[in-house]
């Protein structure tokens, strides 16, 4: 994201003196929601926020990526926006280190975030004591997907395992439907990985992996196990959807709520797409965390950070909408248009689906759980290991021994 570099410009030396200007409660909300989806979502904070007095400016950014390099551009240009997106990681630690985002001690500690917000987001959210992000869900990023419509007409089985994903794979296209969708995007390949890495593997060798870097996991026979599946899965596609490349994951979702393919890899936020196309869980699509029922679960998020601006109407209207995002209602109502499910415990979850009511369970219970790579590991590592994955999938000359050997380069090479 080019973050530390950013910071050492001297635009640096201009954001309090150059405040951003606001009209009583008025906040510009930076963020990359824009799918059909995730707008709806959204809409969820910006009526709260208007209905609590504030003055919701939206700027959806198309892409993460995009939204994050401008938000940090801004911050150093010294015209931030009142209130910024990104994910629960490190990736905004070196703005906290520098003093350019406003603690919410004011709002965190009457509303006891401490007993509120998920242990395993803690620290990434709360520095020396204070609370510098607002974290509004808790993702859950191994899903599949399937539509249950085109299950039938193939005659296929929802899968248990990936024997069983690949059998059902068989009788899809055997019916003419495409049996994945996946998303020509490196970060779709990258959670492509982790789900076979986290049910071939287990919680304990995924821990080992990204958390200790350890090399001997990376050359064990289970990994050639992960790799084997991985590249199942890539022959798959190449076979049957030869216009994967540059597909966006909500495309992606797409196909599959409209039944032109059978299943899909990809976090909770797809759940978002078939809510806004009034599929009902359960009925006309199915979920299980990739492939295995019940676990190992890989947990994300998003948070919300109020850069400092200098400017007293600015900090106001921050607390207000940090206030609003943790409301109990509010964390109902978007996360049930997310896909998410809240991340303050004590909520009634009743109206939650199946799907949800699943992550529920599973995210109640702390030794089934991880946190996703960059959690544990440097945006300089993650980027690496995600640029192997990417070309792996993408080569037809790369082997799976020499993957192994690209991912301890990159391992090693990050420190």
């Amino acid at each position: 994201m080019g973050v530390a570099r950013l910071l050492k410009t001297t635009a640096l030396a201009l954001l309090l003196a150059q405040p951003a200007l606001a009209e009583g409660k008025k906040a510009e909300v930076l963020h990359w929601w824009t799918s059909a989806g995730e707008a709806a979502a959204i809409k969820v904070f910006a009526d709260a926020y208007n209905a609590a007095g504030g003055e919701w400016v939206d700027n959806g950014v198309g892409g993460d990526d995009t939204a994050k390099n401008l938000l940090a551009s801004r911050i150093a240009g010294g015209n931030p926006p009142q209130v910024g997106q990104f994910n629960t990681s490190r990736e905004y630690e070196e703005f906290v280190a520098a003093g350019l985002l406003e603690p919410l001690d004011a709002v965190s500690g009457p509303g006891n975030w401490d007993g509120l917000v998920p242990s395993i987001f803690q620290g990434l959210v709360k520095r020396d004591g204070h609370y510098y992000a607002v974290p509004v869900n808790i993702h859950g990023s191994n899903w599949l997907w399937y539509n249950m419509a085109a299950f039938e007409t193939a005659g296929a089985t929802p899968p248990t395992d990936w024997d069983s994903f690949f059998a059902a794979a068989e009788k899809l296209k055997a019916a003419g439907i495409i049996p994945l969708a996946q998303g020509g995007e490196a970060w779709q390949e990258r959670i492509t990985f982790y789900s076979v890495m986290l049910s071939v593997g287990g919680r304990d060798f995924y821990l080992k992996f990204i958390q200790d870097k350890d090399e001997a996991t990376v050359r064990s026979d289970k990994m050639k196990e992960v790799i084997a599946v991985y590249t199942k899965l890539r022959d798959l596609v190449r076979e049957t959807d030869a216009a994967s490349p540059g597909r966006s994951w909500n495309e992606a979702t797409q196909m599959v709520v409209t039944g032109k393919a059978g299943m899909q890899i990809m976090g909770d936020w797809a759940k978002g797409e078939f809510t806004a196309a009034n599929m009902e869980a359960g009925k006309d699509y199915g979920c299980v965390p990739a492939v295995t029922a019940g676990g190992p679960y890989q947990v994300s998020g998003d948070v919300f950070v109020f850069p400092k601006t200098g400017n007293a109407a600015d900090l106001e209207a921050q607390m207000l909408m940090a206030q609003t995002m943790i409301d109990a209602k509010v964390q109902v109502d978007f996360n049930l248009k997310k896909g998410s499910v809240p991340v303050r415990p004590d909520v009634d979850v009743a109206a939650f689906d199946t799907c949800s009511q699943q992550a529920l369970q599973i995210t109640a219970n702390n030794d089934l759980i991880v946190g996703s790579t960059d959690m544990y590991a440097t945006a300089d590592l993650t980027g690496a290991l995600q640029d192997v994955y990417t070309t792996y999938w993408n080569s037809t000359e790369m082997t799976a021994d020499e993957l192994v050997e690209k991912i301890v380069e990159a391992m090693k090479a990050a420190g």
